[in-house]
């Protein structure tokens, strides 16, 4: 079984950090994530994904983004179901953060430095569940790969 989801969008609000009684931290998001095509207003519409993070990860996560931050995800889905207060069934569908990449860097979301030369640079901060940070040179563009291009 495969259960994957790679998603690149933009916090819709401040990443909500808490932690467990147990003390693990847990980071809850939501992520807006552009659809590919316009509508029949040629307005481009947008999925609002909700997406958590564990541990280490989860406080990275909060300290360095911020409403607006464009970042890359990869994750698994998640399903769940409660019954609430009023004994209606509540189902609840989010994605997991194995790892993410932080796109742009913080100062580029502020205005206060040179994109391109951030761009020329190439390191872009990511993560992944365990804390482990690594260089990602994700290229920072919204060009279109051409399928011809993939080798499958």
């Amino acid at each position: 079984m495969i259960n994957r989801a790679v998603l690149t969008g933009r916090l819709t609000k401040d990443p909500e950090l808490r932690y467990t009684q147990s003390g693990t931290a847990v980071t809850s998001f939501t992520l807006a994530v552009d659809r590919q095509f316009r509508n029949q207003n040629g307005d481009r519409e947008a999925d609002f994904i909700n997406c958590v993070v564990w541990r280490k990860s989860a406080e990275n996560f909060a300290n360095f983004t911020r409403k607006g931050s464009l970042v890359g995800i990869d994750g698994h889905i998640q399903t769940q179901n409660y019954e609430n207060q009023q004994g209606q069934r509540v189902y609840v569908t989010e994605v997991i953060v194995d790892n993410f990449a932080l796109l742009e860097s913080r100062n580029s979301q502020e205005g206060g430095y040179n994109q391109q030369q951030n761009n020329q640079q190439g390191n872009y901060p990511s993560n992944n569940a365990n804390g482990y940070q690594q260089p990602n040179n994700a290229p920072q563009n919204d060009a279109q790969v051409d399928p011809s291009d993939l080798p499958f």
